[in-house]
C-alpha cells in the first residue's frame, strides 16, 4: 500500500511552505513537560476504539479493513478521510478503549506520526488540523506517555512545541468561524499546558475573544446556521475558558459573553432526545455532547414565553409534553458560510420523547458528491416542494453556494393555553412559478397533536400572471407538488384506513397517526437517513402528499396525533451509541 499522504498535489497542506514553517518553528527551546496533568475532556467511543485496534478504520463515512496496517500506511480514499485521521479525534476512542492493546495503538501511531509528518509533510499541516490534534494531544497525554522510553517522549514534547509554535505564527490562515477557533483554542490549550510556553498565551487568549465577538452574533448562532457546528464552537470555547481558569488567568468578557449567547441557542435547538435538529450539514451531535457543554458552560436557562421567544440561529421551536418541533425559518447562509448550506426553509424535525419521527434525510457529504447534492435539495427535508424545483438554487456556475435563496417573508409566533403556533412565509418559487409557500404549524398543550396547513398562493398581480403563465404551459393541470415528511429509520410504518392514513410506531411503544384533509394522493415511499459515522446511508420511508396547484390559492391541511402512549410499565431509556457497522 502506498504511504499514507504521499501524494502531496492530492491534499494539498504539505507542500514546502509548510514545511519552510515547521522548520522555523522548530527553531527554539524544546518544552520539557506540562505544568500540571492534563485531563481528557474530548470524548470517545469504547467500540469505535475496539474496531481500530482490530484494523478497522471507518473515517469520513469511508471503512477501510486492514487488519495488521498501520494507520499511516492506509491509501486515504479521499481528503476528508486524510483530515479526520490527522485530527487525532480517534485518539479519544482509543483512551475510551483503554486496554494494552489500545494504549500501544495510540503511542506506536502517534510515534509514527511524529516521524513521518512532523517535519512539515503530509495533509495534516493546516492550522485547523494542528489545532484539533494539539488539542487531542494534550487531552491524552497521560494516556500516549504512560510506559513511554525517555526517547519517546522527548519525541513527543519536541512534536508538540513545534505545532504550538506554528500555530502561533499561522492561526490566522484558518478560515474564520470553527477552523480558527479550533486553531487559536489549540494554541490557548499548549501556551497553558506545556511549560515555556506562557509568552504565546496572552497574544492567543486575546485574538479567540476577539473571534468570538465577532463569529458569534447577538442571537447566540454562527453564519454557517449549522447547529452541530455551533456546538462545536460552544465546546471549544468552553474548553479554553476551562482551562484558562484552571490556571488563574482571567477568561475576557467578549469570550464569556460569547458562551452565554450561545447555550440558550443550542437549548432551543435541541429535540426532546437531547439531540440536536439537523439542518445546513450538522447531524445530531455525539451522545451527551450537547449535555454536557450546557452543564459545562454553567450558563442557566431564562424561561420565554412562547410567543416572545425569537428565532434561534433562524429557527423556530415549538415544545408540548414530550413533544418538540423544530422548523428551518429563514434563508439558507450565502457567501463564504453557504458551501454546506441546505434548501430547507420551512422544513421541519418532529421528536416525541425520546425517539425522534420526523427528520431531514441529513448531510450526504461523508457518501460523496452525488449524495452531497441530493441531501441538500428541498426533496431531502420534511416540508413542501415543488417537483424538480429546489425552494433555494445554485447558481450557473458549478460553485457549491446557493445563490437564488429563499427569502423568509412573514414570521409569527403566538401561544396560549390551548398550545403553541407558527405561521411563516417564504418566496422561493415567486420568479419560477408565481408562488409563495406559507406554513402554519399548531402544537397542542399537551403534545399530543401537531396540526398543519401548507399553502401555495400568489400575492401579488406579477405572481398571479407569472403562475397563469405557468398554469397554461401545463395545459392547466397545474404545478405539480409534494409535501414530504421523512420517517426515522427506528420507526415502523403503514399505509391505514384505506391509504387515507399513516400510521407510525416508535420504539417506546408510541403510535402516531398522519392524516391530511386535502385532494393531495398520500403515499408512502422509500427514503434515506443520511447519518456520520455510517458506511453508506440508512433505508427508511417518507410520508408523500402529492397533488397539483391549480389555482390561485392551494391549501393542504394535515395532522399528526398520537393514538397510543408509551406504556407506563416501560421506561424509554434504551439508546444505542453512535453505530460502528461493519
Amino acid at each position: 500500500m502506498a504511504i499514507f499522504g504521499a501524494s502531496q498535489g492530492g491534499f494539498g497542506a504539505g507542500g514546502w511552505r509548510a514545511r519552510l514553517a515547521v522548520w522555523r518553528a522548530a527553531r527554539g527551546p524544546v518544552a520539557q513537560g506540562f505544568t500540571s496533568a492534563p485531563e481528557p475532556r474530548s470524548i470517545g467511543l469504547f467500540a469505535r476504539g475496539r474496531q481500530l485496534v482490530a484494523g478497522n478504520y471507518l473515517f469520513a463515512g469511508h471503512l477501510v479493513e486492514a487488519p495488521g496496517t498501520g494507520l499511516w500506511d492506509i491509501d486515504p480514499p479521499d481528503a476528508d478521510f486524510a483530515a479526520e485521521v490527522q485530527g487525532f479525534a480517534w485518539l479519544g476512542d482509543l483512551a475510551a478503549l483503554g486496554d494494552a492493546q489500545a494504549r500501544a495503538r495510540a503511542q506506536g501511531w502517534t510515534q509514527d506520526w511524529i516521524a513521518r509528518y512532523g517535519a512539515g509533510r503530509g495533509p495534516g499541516w493546516t492550522p485547523d488540523l494542528t489545532g484539533r490534534r494539539v488539542i487531542r494531544w494534550i487531552h491524552h497525554a497521560v494516556f500516549l506517555l504512560n510506559g513511554a522510553e525517555r526517547a519517546q517522549s522527548d519525541a513527543f514534547y519536541r512534536a508538540l512545541t513545534v505545532q504550538t509554535r506554528y500555530l502561533s505564527r499561522h492561526w490566522a490562515k484558518a478560515a474564520p468561524g470553527l477552523p480558527r477557533f479550533e486553531a487559536l483554542t489549540g494554541l490557548v490549550y499548549a501556551g497553558l499546558s506545556l511549560i515555556g510556553m506562557e509568552p504565546l498565551v496572552g497574544p492567543a487568549v486575546a485574538a479567540l475573544a476577539t473571534e468570538a465577538q465577532r463569529e458569534i452574533d447577538a442571537g447566540g448562532g454562527i453564519t454557517t446556521r449549522n447547529p452541530e457546528e455551533l456546538l462545536e464552537v460552544f465546546t471549544l470555547l468552553n474548553w479554553a475558558a476551562l482551562a484558562l481558569t484552571e490556571a488563574g488567568h482571567p477568561v475576557p468578557q467578549d469570550h464569556l459573553a460569547a458562551i452565554e449567547r450561545i447555550a440558550p441557542t443550542l437549548r432551543a435547538l435541541r429535540h426532546a432526545d437531547g439531540g440536536l435538529a439537523r439542518f445546513h450539514g450538522g447531524g445530531k451531535g455525539a451522545e451527551g455532547r450537547l449535555d454536557q457543554a450546557l452543564a459545562s458552560a454553567g450558563v442557566k436557562p431564562r424561561p420565554v414565553a412562547g410567543q416572545d421567544r425569537p428565532p434561534a440561529m433562524g429557527f423556530v421551536r415549538l415544545s408540548a409534553g414530550r413533544t418538540t418541533v423544530v422548523m428551518d425559518a429563514a434563508a439558507p447562509p450565502g457567501g463564504r458560510a453557504g458551501g454546506s448550506a441546505h434548501a430547507s426553509t420551512l422544513a421541519m424535525e418532529v421528536t416525541s420523547g425520546r425517539r425522534p419521527m420526523i427528520v431531514n434525510c441529513g448531510s450526504g457529504a461523508p457518501f460523496g458528491t452525488e449524495w452531497r447534492r441530493a441531501g441538500r435539495a428541498t426533496p431531502s427535508h420534511s416540508t413542501l416542494g415543488i417537483d424538480g424545483v429546489s425552494s433555494s438554487r445554485f447558481g450557473s456556475g458549478s460553485g457549491d453556494v446557493l445563490e437564488e435563496r429563499a427569502a423568509v417573508l412573514t414570521l409569527r409566533q403566538q401561544g396560549n393555553e390551548q398550545g403553541v403556533a407558527v405561521h411563516a412565509a417564504h418566496d422561493g418559487w415567486a420568479v419560477t412559478h408565481g408562488l409563495t409557500h406559507a406554513r402554519d404549524l399548531a402544537l397542542s398543550a399537551d403534545g399530543r397533536q401537531l396540526a398543519g396547513m401548507d399553502t401555495l398562493i400568489s400575492l401579488n398581480p406579477q405572481g398571479k400572471a407569472r403562475f397563469e403563465r405557468v398554469l397554461t404551459a401545463t395545459g392547466l393541470q397545474g404545478v405539480a407538488f409534494s409535501i414530504r415528511f421523512h420517517l426515522h429509520p427506528d420507526s415502523d410504518s403503514t399505509l391505514d384506513m384505506g391509504g387515507n392514513a399513516v400510521s407510525i410506531a416508535l420504539k417506546s411503544g408510541e403510535i402516531w397517526v398522519f392524516r391530511h384533509s386535502s385532494h393531495c394522493k398520500l403515499a408512502l415511499e422509500p427514503s434515506v437517513y443520511l447519518e456520520k459515522g455510517r458506511i453508506k446511508p440508512r433505508a427508511t420511508k417518507q410520508i408523500v402528499l402529492s397533488g397539483f396547484a391549480a389555482e390561485i390559492e392551494t391549501r393542504i391541511g394535515w395532522t399528526l396525533a398520537k393514538a397510543q402512549d408509551t406504556p407506563l410499565a416501560i421506561r424509554d431509556l434504551d439508546r444505542e451509541d453512535t453505530p460502528v457497522p461493519l
